[in-house]
């Protein structure tokens, strides 16, 4: 069969096919046909109407893409585009691909842009709003995103210092079995941020920055006492805060500071008469002016697409 779509510049062609054919492999696999491109046609060979729809339409969304926004098309754009059609909103991509703006810059200078409409809402609450919630399943890139912004601000002089927490192990933070000293005992547990901050600064700015105390990072029991102005300040895996952890962590907010709270509510490690404290803090915080609340579905999985699927199935499991 051939598609009504067409795709007539060779640069979209060679864009939609991928690197060594990669993205019409996946795109083989998610409609379960084989493809060809043959000159500015998209031929399959599929004998459902609707289904033979439904792929034409999702051409034309890649081929608009390709075309119009100067977008360089992966496997996560391929993915995350059938998700949209799957979900009925893949009008949104066009929001998506159209509005996209940097949020920050690696260490080697490629720029980092929101990678789905929940991403979108995200970065525009983290410069809008003092405080930010981000919720969701592993993957959606809430921690990722907020180090990002945060780093293009301190760059930028508009923050003087940068706090990156989380609770050290579990809920409990007991690290005093661990052997060695408070860095050593901490660090496998904030191994995710360095990561993030390696990424945006690398490895020997973030330790230099370490070093002269501009960036901090912490287990959550050390932010007690403390009032915290100009900084950005980060808590991450926030479900497994109590909710005397959390009071106390967000009543730290300073003047001339951001707080971004990441956490995904359905991965709680605390005892199960231990109430958590990031549930606790969305529902009697939902609908305070300066403060949002972002929700992220398995549909912003941006890692592996084994990862969503691994998701999507616990959740049918009720696990």
């Amino acid at each position: 069969m051939i598609l009504k779509t067409k795709i007539a510049d060779i640069n979209d062609v060679r864009n939609i096919c991928g690197i060594e054919n990669s993205n019409i492999k996946q795109i083989e696999e998610l409609f379960g046909c084989h493809i060809d491109i043959k000159g500015d046609q998209v031929l399959c060979d599929l004998n459902d109407d609707f289904k033979l729809h439904l792929l034409d339409e999702y051409f034309e969304m890649l081929q608009t893409i390709s075309h119009n926004y100067n977008i360089n098309l992966t496997i996560r754009d391929i993915l995350y585009i059938k998700n949209m059609q799957d979900a009925d909103n893949l009008e949104e991509c066009y929001t998506l691909y159209s509005c996209r703006h940097v949020v920050g810059y690696t260490s080697t200078n490629k720029p980092i842009y929101p990678k789905t409409i929940r991403q979108i809402d995200y970065v525009k609450a983290l410069s809008k709003y003092d405080m930010v919630f981000g919720i969701g399943p592993a993957g959606t890139g809430k921690t990722y995103l907020a180090v990002i912004h945060a780093v293009s601000l301190l760059k930028a002089g508009k923050i003087k210092k940068l706090i990156l927490t989380r609770p050290a192990v579990e809920a409990g933070e007991n690290l005093g079995f661990l052997p060695g000293d408070l860095k050593e005992k901490i660090d496998p547990y904030l191994r995710p941020l360095y990561d993030a901050l390696y990424d945006s600064l690398g490895r020997e700015q973030t330790d230099m920055l370490i070093e002269k105390s501009v960036i901090e990072i912490a287990p959550l029991a050390y932010m007690r006492g403390r009032t915290l102005d100009n900084a950005y300040v980060i808590l991450d895996e926030a479900q497994n805060t109590t909710n005397m952890q959390m009071k106390m962590f967000l009543t730290r907010l300073g003047f001339n500071s951001k707080m971004v709270i990441t956490g995904d509510i359905s991965q709680i490690d605390l005892p199960s008469n231990v109430k958590s404290g990031l549930k606790t803090a969305i529902h009697i915080l939902k609908g305070i002016n300066r403060i949002s609340i972002v929700e992220f579905e398995k549909y912003d999985v941006v890692r592996h697409p084994l990862v969503a699927r691994i998701i999507e199935r616990y959740d049918e499991e009720g696990v």
